[in-house]
């Protein structure tokens, strides 16, 4: 189709690196063994790492306990709340090998979002975060949850070391609460039991008998940033083929043998569990997760202890590591490759970021309705700023006016997508499915971008974030990028808000760098650089912006706060 961009690198139905996301885990399992899989860094410093052989085993034993043990049957659902911790990818992993579907549910969540995506998604055994465990009662009523696990920051950790840091977690941090639901186990009993079934003849192969790529893994939910979520339905043929097309992209990319890939980003996003988890699985890479990391000081034992090589982040992490005396002071030696997502990433933070450590940063798009990646930079040359890359193979991508008709190479208009990775619909919800999902397969991403003539890449912005002045199209990104190259200024976020003169205005939020910054410094330093209307017409100083778990900054609540200005 004409004004249809692809990579020029094909995708066939023979890149598909597995047929079923369990035989994907056992088969990394098997070429890996007992290479260093998972390890778990807490604020403490204290750690504990898993081996390819042991998540294998561990999941294994999981999957055995939840189709034996509990006669949980093709197609059921089993949630997840917990942040990063080595109960998640065995719990994860187990799930899927046993022809369940997982959903991730976000730690961070009120009772009443945990309750919304347990009704919502049919769950029927929720494994929790002990920290949790007092707001249990108000998130399971009106849901299917029947059964329901605590797991701990500490749980996998060998035994004498898990009783200490779990005795100082809850009677001397007091961070863990009394449980106020019946426990229907503990992880360490769910793999023992696991086990026994397992010795007894259970085949753990068996469970995906019949399944086909079409059968769904995930039940994803959006980040809720802008209403209430929504599960997308995420098939095994998703997952499998965005791991598929990433490395078919990156396919000379030879990982060594030491490499380290640190994991802040959270195991419940896709992103983190598919590329963050599986598919350096496939690449042999060893992962250490970050279950707490806020403050960033608590980054500081992962740099002192583990030879990071690879790091995916966002814009807000790279920018705030800058401002760490201990980071700056001693930046990491051997840091090759990191990679930025989930929300723009500035310019004038990936020069600073590239000075000073001598890793570049590649961009890349995507969204939960398209597994994960849409777009990356190719990683056998630099990166091509103010850009997040190239549609993956096997992508398209079309730029689409308000017309309906498809736009040429240097044109924005809205972004639609096509591939393997495009999610199957959102789960009970066919009206949004519908309006999300259009003619011959085509998703509407809701985001304004341009592809250049090269075939890269530029979001412009979320085309409900866009700002009408007097007519003019503002997009915040545009003044972000002019803000955040003040050196006086930590970050910024720009969004509209109601104006008697020219219907809406621009109205900045600002985190200082330097506190005598002023906001008449402010506007003279964007009058240089923007047109007029572009111009912020208010600007707020606050200490910190909203953003979610990973990053993002919450539009929707500088909106409402701006609204009320």
């Amino acid at each position: 189709m004409e004004g249809t961009f692809m990579d020029e690198v094909p995708f066939t139905a023979e890149d598909m690196l597995a047929g079923h996301l369990g035989e994907m885990v056992e088969n990394c399992v098997r070429i890996h063994g007992d290479k260093p899989a998972f390890s778990c860094v807490l604020p403490t410093g204290h750690s504990h790492t898993l081996s390819y052989n042991q998540i294998g085993e561990y999941s294994d034993a999981v999957a055995a306990y939840l189709r034996e043990e509990l006669g949980l049957k093709p197609g059921d659902v089993v949630a997840i709340q917990s942040p990063n911790t080595l109960a998640y990818p065995v719990l994860a992993f187990g799930i899927l090998k046993a022809g369940l579907v997982v959903t991730n549910v976000n730690p961070l969540y009120t009772p009443d979002e945990t309750q919304h995506q347990l009704r919502d998604s049919g769950a029927k055994v929720w494994f929790v975060i002990d920290v949790f465990g007092d707001r249990i009662p108000e998130s399971i009523e009106g849901t299917s949850v029947s059964r329901i696990y605590p797991i701990s920051l500490v749980d996998l950790f060998p035994n004498m070391k898990r009783q200490l840091l779990g005795f100082a977690l809850k009677y001397v941090k007091k961070a863990v609460p009394d449980f106020m639901a019946e426990k229907a186990g503990s992880l360490h009993g769910v793999i023992r039991k696991g086990r026994k079934h397992i010795g007894a003849g259970a085949n753990i192969a068996s469970y995906r008998e019949g399944a086909t790529l079409d059968n769904v893994a995930i039940y994803q939910y959006t980040g809720g940033t802008t209403g209430r979520s929504k599960g997308a339905e995420l098939t095994h043929g998703n997952v499998v083929a965005n791991i598929s097309q990433a490395n078919h992209r990156d396919s000379t990319m030879v990982p060594e043998d030491d490499d380290a890939l640190m994991l802040i980003l959270p195991l419940y996003h896709v992103y983190a569990l598919a590329v963050g988890a599986i598919n350096s699985m496939h690449l042999g890479i060893h992962v250490v997760l970050v279950p707490v990391p806020r403050p960033l000081s608590n980054l500081k034992p992962v740099f002192q202890n583990f030879n990071i090589t690879i790091m995916p982040g966002v814009n807000t992490l790279y920018l705030g590591l800058m401002q760490e005396k201990w980071f700056t002071e001693n930046p990491p030696k051997n840091l090759r490759i990191c990679m930025s997502g989930a929300a723009p990433l500035q310019p004038a933070t990936a020069q600073a970021w590239e000075d000073l450590t001598g890793a570049p940063i590649y961009e890349g798009y995507g969204l939960t309705e398209g597994t994960c990646v849409v777009a990356s930079m190719p990683l056998d040359q630099p990166p091509k700023r103010g850009t997040c890359g190239k549609p993956i193979p096997g992508t398209e991508v079309r730029i689409v006016g308000a017309d309906g008709k498809t736009l040429p190479a240097g044109e924005p208009g809205e972004l639609w997508l096509r591939g393997p990775q495009i999610m199957k619909g959102y789960l009970n919800n066919k009206a949004a499915t519908d309006e999300t999902i259009v003619e011959d397969g085509w998703l509407r991403t809701g985001d304004v971008a341009v592809v250049d003539e090269e075939g890269y890449l530029s979001i412009v912005d979320r085309m409900k974030d866009m700002v009408i002045v007097s007519g003019f199209n503002v997009f915040p990104t545009d003044i972000e990028d002019v803000l955040t190259r003040f050196n006086r200024v930590a970050e910024a976020a720009v969004v509209g808000a109601p104006d008697d003169e020219t219907g809406e205005k621009v109205v900045a939020y600002i985190v200082k760098a330097d506190q005598s910054l002023t906001e008449d410094e402010v506007v003279r330093h964007c009058r240089e650089h923007l047109t007029g209307y572009k111009v912020p017409k208010t600007v707020c100083f606050v200490d910190e912006l909203p953003k979610s778990p990973v990053g993002k900054v919450l539009r929707r609540e500088l909106r409402d706060m701006a609204a009320a200005l």
